[in-house]
């Protein structure tokens, strides 16, 4: 997007998520490349780490490489990416690997991804790969799993931001193979390997983490689509489940349904309560009861301020694009409907693109049973 006049429009950045080394991340990124540079695109690599492995030297063919800068720390010289020099010279697109990569004490920019931004900012495009345990946000996870601290990290925003991400996967079974063939580390590297983390719990477990930002990442782009475009009704591409809260009566039943029917669509499912004025005791002992049911069932809550209770379940319901609403029916008595209103009715009026299921209390249940 051109920012105005005189100003340069930054560049498009891809990022090829990996949940491990040796799913081919780099292969994929110098791949990709080479179809740019056959279709006439000026692609150079700013900085490639090929681990020795043949058959990334391999795809690496004709793409020209920026000369690394030498940086001097501590008695001994390191090479990191000159990212001056590219920016001099400078390419329609450029390979970045490694994206979370810390530079060595005194260089112009602390990390790696910082360097990408500079690249962004000045109109190159850039291509570059990052293992998804390097996300700041999921440090503590990584560790709870794989007893790992991972110390160099990401902010998440530098993924949420990028232009296109595309996820590299494989099976960790061939992934043990390919590190058993000797094709990811050297043969008297691989035992240790197998020992820490190429366990499969550890891959298996990295590899859903990995699926779920990439299911977040689809999920945000189809939002800001149907936003941009003023699209209103949900498209279901996956089902989302909202039950409503209420603290007049127990929304016991209500939560246990609603937790079979995610269960069963294997959609996602969240409680929603909209605290119109402050709670009287008897209604905090239900709503405490119905919290505590959500909480043992996993189901999040989720907490509206509002004085129009239909129209925040209205609004959250469009904002999240909900495709089932499971509610309990009006304890308000025919009269008190007519001054103040349904607010089954309003819902039924105002979300016709989304399925109602409206429970019978208890009470009910009991006397239709008889």
């Amino acid at each position: 997007m051109d920012l105005g006049v005189g100003s340069t429009p930054r560049g498009r950045h891809k990022i090829f998520l990996g949940f491990a080394a040796g799913v081919g991340k780099t292969c994929e990124m110098l791949s990709e490349a080479n179809r740019r540079r056959e279709r006439g695109q000026e692609v150079v690599i700013g900085y490639l780490e090929t681990h020795g492995r043949a058959g990334t030297e391999a795809l690496i063919g004709e793409l020209p490489c920026v000369p690394r800068r030498q940086q001097a720390y501590k008695g001994s010289t390191f090479e990191e990416m000159d990212t001056e020099a590219i920016l001099a010279r400078p390419p329609q697109c450029v390979l970045v690997d490694e994206l979370a990569h810390t530079n060595v004490p005194g260089s112009p920019r602390a990390k790696r991804w910082q360097d990408v931004e500079v690249l962004l900012a000045a109109g190159i495009n850039v291509l570059s790969t990052l293992n998804v345990q390097h996300l700041e946000s999921l440090n503590d996870t990584v560790l709870e799993i794989t007893g790992v601290r991972v110390r160099e990290t990401v902010p998440d925003h530098v993924l949420r931001d990028a232009d296109e991400v595309q996820m590299i996967d494989i099976t960790p079974r061939a992934l043990v193979n390919r590190l058993e063939r000797g094709d990811i580390y050297k043969p008297e590297k691989v035992a240790q390997a197998r020992q820490n983390w190429f366990r499969e719990g550890n891959l298996n477990a990295l590899r859903e983490i990995a699926l779920r930002e990439i299911a977040q990442e689809v999920d945000d782009e189809l939002e800001t689509y149907r936003r941009e475009r003023r699209i209103a009704q949900p498209w279901a591409t996956h089902d989302r489940i909202m039950v409503c809260l209420s603290p007049t009566q127990s929304s016991l039943r209500i939560l246990r349904r609603g937790w079979r029917i995610a269960r069963r669509l294997k959609g996602e499912l969240v409680a929603v309560y909209v605290e119109a004025r402050p709670p009287r005791p008897q209604e905090q002992a239900i709503l405490k009861a119905d919290f505590a049911v959500a909480d043992q069932l996993q189901i999040p809550v989720v907490t509206l301020q509002g004085s129009d209770v239909a129209a925040e379940l209205v609004r959250y319901a469009r904002e999240k694009s909900v495709t089932q609403v499971v509610l309990g029916h009006s304890d308000r008595s025919h009269w008190q409907e007519l001054l103040r209103g349904s607010i089954v009715n309003r819902l039924t009026r105002e979300l016709r693109s989304i399925d109602l299921l409206i429970m019978a209390n208890s009470t009910q249940a009991t006397q239709e049973a008889l």
